[in-house]
């Protein structure tokens, strides 16, 4: 994601930072970018590595939050979370979540757990 002050997709992921850090979680890393795709939140809940997509839909006319996350994208996810497993030679326990949103407010979070299966 382009690094832009304006950018509502960036205040989501911030706001979703903050979330899920709330909820217990840290943050090891924000949008890891690699040759197979981006990840927009890698965060740790005990011994288990968390990769989370973030999704901001303030027009559901194309769908929903959730129903943007297709299963090419959930590909995409998981190959770049493979590639950062071997870059940096862990081997604990993952998943990935999903931050949904209609609006960047921490008010309006939808937080799945295990959202894709792999």
């Amino acid at each position: 994601m382009k690094l832009n002050a304006d950018n509502p997709g960036l205040a989501a992921e911030k706001i979703a930072a903050t979330f899920l850090t709330q909820q217990g979680l840290k943050l090891i890393t924000a949008n890891f970018h690699c040759r197979y795709g981006e990840i927009d939140l890698i965060m740790q809940e005990g011994n288990t590595l968390v990769f989370v997509e973030v999704r901001l839909r303030t027009n559901t006319k194309f769908g929903s939050a959730a129903t943007s996350i297709t299963k090419q994208k959930q590909q995409k996810l998981i190959h770049t979370a493979q590639f950062y497993l071997q870059q940096h030679a862990i081997q604990s326990p993952c998943r990935f979540d999903a931050v949904l949103m209609q609006k960047a407010d921490l008010t309006q979070i939808e937080w799945l757990r295990n959202a894709i299966d792999t």
